[in-house]
């Protein structure tokens, strides 16, 4: 797999640092089935797109017949701007989103798969190209969960929720969602909020979400 390495502006004039993997197959006319958008965790605590469950999925996604995008935030890395506790980064998601759609076929679903921050961010991004949120270990308070666009929308939510989470662990994480529209929780077993031993089975939960986004 060779990712295609690009910048891609914001709607407020930002460019980031981002890359894209398209699936491929012997013959390399291989036509994405579904899209997804990869969303890194916390930039003040060492996070890009290179994070380790961000690069797995980058990985694995092109050879299951989707399309990955993966970027970093805002100030991160050679993305322009700044760290804005999640609040413009969403402009972000939204950016890569767009670009992304650009790509893929119009009945390809797009979904975003992301991790810890990335999570947060990306389910209060409403972007009408987006199919659904798969997330993985969403702390739920980057951004407030009412501001959340995924708590009350129509569009499928699958939550990964780490057994141990040091943040948001099961239980706390069922009491947050318990009103929410359209949303499962699956619980990771035997790791915590960094996915030790479970990114492989992460992966193949995020596959298996696309699968049923797809007609």
């Amino acid at each position: 797999m060779t990712p295609q390495r690009l910048a891609i502006e914001t709607s407020d004039g930002l460019s980031l640092r981002a890359e894209i993997a398209m699936p491929t197959a012997p013959d390399q006319t291989a036509t994405p089935r579904a899209g997804a958008v990869l969303c890194h965790p916390h930039p003040l605590h060492g996070g890009n797109m290179f994070a380790s469950v961000t690069d797995a999925l980058f990985r694995a996604l092109p050879e299951a017949g989707i399309a990955a995008a993966r970027f970093n935030f805002r100030g991160v890395d050679g993305s322009d701007g700044r760290h804005d506790n999640g609040i413009t980064e969403q402009l972000d998601v939204s950016a890569v989103i767009d670009e992304l759609a650009s790509r893929l076929p119009d009945n390809a679903p797009i979904f975003t798969a992301s991790w810890s921050f990335g999570a947060d961010v990306s389910m209060a991004v409403a972007n009408p190209r987006l199919a659904g949120w798969s997330c993985v270990a969403p702390p739920m308070r980057i951004i407030d969960p009412y501001d959340m666009a995924a708590r009350t929308d129509e569009r499928p939510t699958h939550l990964l929720i780490p057994e141990h989470d040091q943040f948001n662990p099961p239980a706390s994480a069922r009491d947050v969602v318990a009103d929410w529209v359209n949303t499962d929780l699956v619980v990771i077993d035997q790791t915590d909020h960094f996915i030790a031993g479970k990114i492989a089975w992460v992966c193949e939960q995020t596959i298996a979400f696309a699968d049923t986004l797809i007609d």
